[in-house]
This record gives C-alpha cells, sequence and structure tokens, in this order.
C-alpha cells in the first residue's frame, strides 16, 4: 500500500499552488509569451492538447488501440486495484475500485478503441458503480478517452446513467488524459459533453518522488483534476512510469485517497 502520509498531502497542496500562480501569470501574460507556452505544450503527432469545448477531428488511421504511453500502459489483462479513503471514515468502510483492460473493442467515429471496465464495490461487496471505459492511443503516444457507459446502483440495481457520453454523439467530444510529452503548466480537457462530462487536467511536475509498495519513485507525473460541473471539488492523481495511477488525492471540499494496493499482470 502506498503510504499515504502528511508530507504528500503538502506536497501535492504545494504544487498545486505553485501551478496556480503559473497559469494566472500565462493569463495576463503578452501574445509572444502566451506563443511560447503553445508551443511548449505543442505534442508529438498529429494532435494539440485540445481544450474545453473545442471540435476535434480524428483521424482513425492515428489511433491505435496497443496503449503504451509509459505513465499508463494498459496491456489487455492488466487489472489495478484500488482503496478509496474519505477523511473521518474508518479504514472498515473503506470503498474497493477494480480497473481491468479487457480484450474487448469497439469502433466510435470510425476509430478502435480500447474498452477498459471500472467497477467500485463498498465495504460489504456491494456493486456501487460499473463502468465501460473507452481509450486509444495517437501516433505521437497520447491517450485519447473516447467516452464511457457508466451506472451507478442501488441495491444491486442500476438507478442512473447521468455522466455517460460518446465521442462524435451529441455534441460530445473525445479529450485526453495523458499526454504523451506531459510539460508542467500544461493544460487540457480529458472530456467533453456540455453539462456531462467537462474534466479538465493541468500538468503540476513530472519529478515528483512517492513511495509505494512498490518501492520509492521517482519522476512521477502529477496533474491537477477540475471541472466546471463542481468548481468546488479539486482531485490531483499521480502517475508512476509502467504502472499507471498510483495515488488520486481529493483536496476538496473533503479529504480522501483511492490508493493502488496491488496490479495484476497478463
Amino acid at each position: 500500500m502506498i503510504r499515504h502520509t502528511v508530507p504528500v498531502l503538502a506536497l501535492v497542496l504545494v504544487a498545486g499552488a505553485a501551478s496556480s500562480t503559473s497559469l494566472a501569470t500565462t493569463r495576463g501574460a503578452s501574445r509572444p509569451a502566451a506563443r511560447a507556452a503553445a508551443d511548449r505544450c505543442e505534442q508529438p503527432g498529429p494532435y494539440a492538447l485540445p481544450l474545453t469545448d473545442e471540435p476535434v477531428d480524428l483521424d482513425p488511421a492515428e489511433f491505435t488501440i496497443r496503449i503504451d504511453n509509459p505513465y499508463w500502459p494498459m496491456r489487455p489483462g492488466t487489472v489495478w486495484h484500488y482503496v478509496e479513503h474519505t477523511s473521518g471514515e474508518a479504514p472498515s468502510e473503506a470503498a474497493r475500485v477494480t480497473v481491468r483492460v479487457t480484450r474487448r473493442t469497439r469502433l466510435i467515429e470510425g476509430v478502435r478503441v480500447r474498452v477498459v471496465r471500472d467497477v467500485v464495490r463498498s465495504a460489504d461487496g456491494d456493486i456501487e458503480e460499473a463502468t465501460s471505459d473507452w481509450y486509444a492511443q495517437d501516433s505521437g503516444g497520447s491517450i485519447w478517452y473516447f467516452g464511457e457507459f457508466t451506472q451507478e446502483f442501488e441495491d444491486g440495481e442500476p438507478v442512473s446513467s447521468q455522466g455517460s457520453f460518446e465521442h462524435g454523439k451529441d455534441g460530445a467530444q473525445a479529450g485526453v488524459v495523458v499526454p504523451a510529452t506531459p510539460v508542467a503548466g500544461c493544460s487540457y480537457r480529458e472530456e467533453y459533453k456540455a453539462g456531462e462530462a467537462e474534466d479538465r487536467a493541468t500538468v503540476l511536475s513530472t519529478g515528483e518522488r512517492i513511495r509505494t509498495r512498490f518501492g520509492l519513485r521517482h519522476h512521477v507525473l502529477q496533474t491537477s483534476n477540475t471541472s466546471p460541473l463542481e468548481p468546488a471539488v479539486l482531485e490531483n492523481k499521480l502517475y508512476v512510469r509502467g504502472i499507471g495511477p498510483v495515488l488520486e488525492v481529493d483536496l476538496s471540499p473533503q479529504l480522501g485517497t483511492a490508493e493502488l494496493v496491488s496490479i495484476t499482470r497478463p
């Protein structure tokens, strides 16, 4: 288990504060400075990092279901197991999350995407949420998120699919979850469907160091994750090369974590 301590939270908070200052400076920068920032965030391959609600014209020939971005390699059969803790919650009440890369694929606007299954269970083992996420990697190495079908459950029965979206339908647009070349200060949308799915991310650092159950890890990618649909919510995510997401930290409106406790590889 990741040893989640006050110093880790402090690291996240300090990095987030630094990023906010940097972004504020960029907004007021001169046009040459803004152009330099855009150049710095340019990605290999055919696509720039998508922003807000801007449409993207994605060429199926530029995508693959072989996802090998070092910050989140998705080899079919890989399973990540997480434990979710909320501040003030007893360890026995923690939810369990299982993320599995399936061998299933589907076509979305002509792009072949990989189906990743994400299931949240309560401490009692009851399913609370089950989601099929759709990913593909562009020729430059960025991982794109093409949508999801998600269901919330009560007493074993699905009660809501709010938040579901699919690229190309009803104005929904794909986004990037992990850039090929993440650079501190660069922002991008992870998903977009007006009023349903508007998650955004900003790279805080690629040089963090954390201790996990897999040992001390260097050059960890850390992002700040927000959504205009929930302006009070602030979450940071940390990705370890060769493993994927290892820690999510909820900073607002209350503290919480989702920690990687084990990974099963095919």
